[in-house]
């Protein structure tokens, strides 16, 4: 990424500067400590908590992780955001959602 966005906590720039310094992150990725600009990512988690409050909760990891997972797929097919991957090929949902899901 070209650009990190967080709030101003003091957490993420000390934790930032400790994964450019082992190499683990590009040293040229701009920290940005502006709240309003994570607001998006915020408002993403937003609608994801509201379908999965309608599931009452997790018994297992596993299962929240593939739950998670179908729903996270399904709105980004809805949303287009998965067109990249499979280049305007009409099957190429089936195949997304199926090398996602390893079936």
């Amino acid at each position: 990424p070209r650009f990190i966005n967080t709030d101003k906590a003091p957490a993420y720039g000390r934790a930032l500067a400790l994964l450019k310094r082992e190499g683990r992150c590009p040293s040229d990725v701009e920290h940005r400590q502006i709240k309003y600009r994570n607001n998006v990512i915020e408002c993403d988690h937003g609608k994801l908590k509201r379908i999965i409050g309608a599931t009452l909760g997790f018994k297992s990891m596993k299962t929240a992780y593939a739950t998670i997972k179908g729903i996270e797929v399904m709105r980004a097919l809805r949303k287009g955001q998965a067109s990249a991957f499979y280049y305007g090929d009409p099957l190429g949902e089936m195949r997304l959602v199926s090398r996602v899901f390893e079936m």
